[in-house]
């Protein structure tokens, strides 16, 4: 997994550089909103890059609503080129809609 060569910098932030933003809020939609969706899968990522941060994720999910509220707040999202082919308002929508569906079912 590539690193930017900083961690964000909230709790988790370290976990969270190692799989992306996009690549989280992709795959977090595709767990909790729509399982068709599946833009994380990209034949961009390498099968090892795609266990590798499925089980960093499974790993963080402690950090998952405080890193969707992040999410909200970040600006250009878009700005380094992610495989998922997500720009900045999807990520962000896809992350509120998480959110909704979270609170709706307690996770």
């Amino acid at each position: 997994m590539e690193s930017r060569g900083h961690d964000f910098n909230f709790e988790g932030g370290e976990y969270l550089t190692k799989i992306g933003a996009a690549w989280f809020v992709s795959f977090a939609y595709y767990e909790y909103v729509d399982k068709k969706h599946l833009n994380w899968k990209n034949r961009k990522f390498s099968d090892f890059s795609v266990q590798s941060r499925t089980s960093t994720y499974n790993k963080s999910k402690q950090y998952h609503i405080g890193w969707l509220n992040e999410v909200l707040d970040m600006q250009q999202l878009d700005k380094h080129q992610n495989y998922c082919g997500l720009q900045s308002n999807q990520i962000k929508a896809m992350a509120a809609e998480i959110l909704l569906k979270s609170s709706q079912h307690g996770l």
